[in-house]
């Protein structure tokens, strides 16, 4: 039977050490300032922010939300990005995803300044995190590894199989983890006998929305199988896997909800504590 991977007590851990870093450097004058910018109604995108916003201001961080109607331009919005890009008071900036169709996303996100690429998703970052000379991760991405450190699991050496290729998790997850020594691949839509690959895996990643895709059969006996799929079925959330009959060949295993979740937003304020104390000089 797995033992559950809690990442909802990591991320209170994480939020004290978080919580104490910004103490710190708001008593020497400097205090992390962040912004969203997020366009349309969409009612999802709406309640992240939000959350974004609360565990912000529990940390001591300021978040400021600039909230745009959908009808805004490409334009528009890259006027925005640049005004914040310029203000020596703010030290990150990320676009809520998604967006009006009249707006291309990456135009956005390339905008940003990498020195305050909250969300790490310029192409100078993710050459950044491919070369291992990041100073910023991707916040559910960097929330695993976290996650595997914190239960001492040793990614070094390991084989590991990630199921979906966002730019979001699976890629950047497939840096972090090939920076650790372990030997990845990265499934998707057109992968082949998927089923070959994920019962080798050691640690077993899935990451694609597709609700109980992994499937007992589909592990290795001992695997530690990270989940990071959230759906809804009758009213309920559950993951990519299977968790009930998964959990009895797992060595480790993540819950949803209460397992990768949890770690998104703390991570996201990880990266904004970090951008702040490189910008102010401090390593």
């Amino acid at each position: 039977m797995g033992e559950i991977l809690d990442g909802k007590a990591l991320a209170n851990v994480l939020s004290e050490e978080i919580k104490e870093k910004v103490k710190v450097m708001t008593a020497s004058g400097i205090k992390p300032h962040f912004c969203v910018i997020n366009i349309g109604d969409d009612p999802a995108s709406k309640v992240y922010v939000r959350a974004k916003k609360r565990r912000a201001e529990k940390l001591g961080i300021d978040q400021e939300i600039f909230q745009l109607p959908a009808e805004t331009t490409e334009e528009e919005a890259l006027t925005l990005i640049q005004k914040l890009n310029k203000d020596p008071q703010i030290n990150g900036v990320m676009v809520q995803l998604p967006v009006p169709s009249q707006i291309n996303s990456d135009h956005l996100i390339e905008a940003i300044n990498p020195e305050k690429d909250v969300d790490a998703l310029t192409a100078t970052n993710v050459g950044r995190l491919w070369q291992g000379t990041h100073f910023v991760k991707p916040a559910t991405a960097c929330g695993i590894i976290d996650l595997l450190d914190h239960y001492k699991i040793s990614i070094d050496g390991k084989k590991a199989v990630i199921i979906g290729r966002s730019n979001i998790v699976g890629k950047p997850l497939a840096a972090l983890l090939l920076e650790r020594n372990a030997t990845v691949t990265l499934a998707h839509s057109h992968t082949k006998n998927l089923v070959e690959l994920t019962k080798q895996a050691d640690i077993l990643v899935a990451a694609v929305g597709k609700a109980k895709l992994v499937t007992e059969d589909m592990v290795k006996e001992g695997a530690v199988v990270i989940d990071v799929g959230i759906n809804r079925i009758d009213g309920h959330l559950v993951g990519d896997v299977d968790f009930e009959n998964v959990k009895k060949k797992a060595s480790y295993i993540t819950p949803v909800p209460g397992g990768v979740g949890p770690l998104t937003v703390e991570s996201l304020m990880q990266q904004v504590v970090a951008l702040t104390r490189r910008q102010n000089g401090k390593s």
